[in-house]
């Protein structure tokens, strides 16, 4: 966004449209994802992201509406073999995910292993694109565990294999998304790559100050809320 955005610039859809809402706490139950997935509809929010084994569900539950089925893959660390994420990766596609949030090795990135990290999100993405050309990929950085530099690799790693998205978080660490580090990442990824904020995101003027750094999607639990308090403020 060339402009800067503002609460009054910004259109109820365009915000909703932000927002990938989070049901991936590891005590949510299989009612709570009916419950999240009612309040994404509720409020138009782009995707819900569920656990891998709510896929199914989320997919059943969001067929015929404008929200998108969205989940993570070897989540919250990274630390699957390839193959193993290559399985939970076919197999959401399977149950209908269309947007697959994909955690790099960080201890690989960490152990200097640029390369293998590259090969092993290309091998991901190509073995989803084999079955479902349109799935979306966004890969999980866990910039809370990453050096500035780290951070630039992973974001040249991610684009050279396909990636559409890079994303600061799981939201499980000890921190989440930064201003700082979104403007980074936005700096060192192609106009074309997106730049997803997750963690911490909990208010309106939160979300503002991270579309103007560059973020184009975030991952959230308060989906209800920032969107509330956004028609409380617009007076819609």
């Amino acid at each position: 966004m060339v402009n800067k955005v503002t609460v009054e610039s910004l259109t109820y859809e365009q915000l909703a449209k932000v927002f990938d809402h989070a049901i991936l706490k590891p005590e949510q139950t299989t009612q709570d994802v009916i419950t999240g997935c009612e309040l994404a509809k509720k409020y138009d929010a782009k995707s819900v992201c569920v656990k891998p084994c709510d896929v199914k569900q989320a997919s059943d539950l969001l067929s015929g509406s404008r929200v998108l089925v969205g989940t993570v893959i070897s989540f919250p660390h990274g630390n699957s073999p390839t193959a193993a994420k290559i399985a939970e990766a076919l197999q959401t596609v399977a149950d209908g995910a269309i947007e697959l949030d994909v955690v790099l090795n960080i201890g690989h990135l960490k152990s200097g292993r640029v390369q293998a990290c590259q090969d092993e999100i290309k091998a991901v993405i190509d073995a989803c694109h084999a079955k479902n050309p349109d799935v979306v990929f966004k890969i999980i950085f866990e910039n809370a565990y990453l050096t500035k530099e780290e951070i630039v690799q992973a974001c040249q790693l991610s684009v050279a294999a396909g990636a559409h998205f890079v994303k600061t978080s799981t939201g499980f660490a000890s921190s989440g998304a930064t201003l700082d580090d979104i403007a980074l990442m936005r700096a060192n990824v192609p106009d074309h790559i997106e730049v997803k904020a997750s963690g911490g995101i909990k208010t309106l003027d939160q979300v503002v100050d991270l579309l103007n750094q560059g973020a184009t999607r975030c991952g959230s639990s308060g989906t209800d809320k920032i969107l509330d308090e956004f028609k409380q403020r617009r007076g819609l």
